[in-house]
């Protein structure tokens, strides 16, 4: 039984989506300089090359990598597609064989069960990044909040700010007592306190 399922966090993406207005499009996301409609963009991109990196399936040109989205990018049948797509990376991700070896995701080459853990780690912050800025209620399993806490966390010592870099901005200080979710948030470079109105 693969150690992540990644229904619960794209479940709670794919909800979401309901409450994206067309006028929101244009509007601030915790991620700077990404507009709601770029935010989906990227939704859309990652759905797709985390699904092919389950199934082992190198796009070519290695498929787009970070930066890569746009609001000029969306595609208008993204309320239609991008469900769909989030459906097809959980079940790409249940096959047993996705946790098998290596593969690889916008230019980059790992274990695939630290593939996955990133798979999770992009939909559960990209969640919340979607959901204040659209100002709706995000909930994350506690499953899915120990495990991008644990990633996010890693990430954040310096030994690993080479990595870290085009990944995630710079760690926001958050109280340890603070809920596990918020200081998941912090070590990925989010304020957890962020709004519209604040960016």
């Amino acid at each position: 039984m693969p150690a992540i399922d990644l229904e619960s966090a794209a479940r709670e993406v794919a909800r979401l989506l309901d409450g994206v207005t067309e006028n929101r499009l244009d509007d601030p996301t915790p991620c700077a300089d990404v507009s709601v409609a770029a935010l989906l963009d990227h939704l859309m991109g990652l759905s797709l090359a985390f699904t092919l990196a389950a199934r082992k399936i190198t796009p070519p040109g290695g498929g787009p990598g970070p930066g890569a989205a746009g609001a000029e990018r969306l595609d208008p049948q993204w309320r239609t597609l991008l469900p769909r797509r989030l459906d097809e990376l959980v079940e790409s991700w249940r096959d047993p064989k996705a946790w098998e070896g290596m593969t690889e995701a916008g230019g980059v080459t790992m274990p695939a069960e630290q593939m996955a853990v990133v798979a999770l780690d992009e939909l559960v912050l990209h969640g919340w990044d979607l959901a204040r800025a659209t100002d709706q209620p995000f909930t994350c399993s506690p499953a899915d909040t120990a495990a991008v806490l644990a990633f996010t966390s890693a990430s954040a010592v310096p030994e690993q700010a080479a990595a870290r870099e085009g990944l995630f901005g710079s760690v926001v200080e958050v109280a340890q007592d603070a809920p596990p979710f918020d200081r998941a948030l912090g070590f990925a470079g989010r304020d957890p306190a962020w709004t519209p109105k604040s960016a």
